[in-house]
């Protein structure tokens, strides 16, 4: 039994690790779409100039929480839906 839960929780954290990727997607897009770059958009949602922050949340490397995409949605003028529509 603890083989098939330790498999299936590593099947729930690849997909949330391919949701997370899409969600970075989705907010590099809009980022780039409205002509700002990664140090800007860190700086709107408080990050000061750490652009290295927008890099890693772009590449689905940090798993982001509601409040901090919220931030982001805010910062470029979109809905949360708009960036978690996939």
């Amino acid at each position: 039994m603890d083989t098939i839960l330790a498999h299936n929780l590593g099947l729930v954290d690849e997909m949330q690790d391919i949701r997370f990727k899409r969600l970075g997607k989705a907010i590099r897009e809009k980022r780039e779409e409205q002509g700002l770059a990664q140090q800007q958009l860190a700086k709107m949602i408080g990050h000061s100039n750490s652009h290295t922050y927008i890099t890693r949340v772009e590449k689905g490397q940090i798993k982001i929480g509601l409040e901090q995409l919220m931030k982001i949605a805010d910062a470029l003028g979109v809905r949360v839906d708009d960036l978690i529509d996939f």
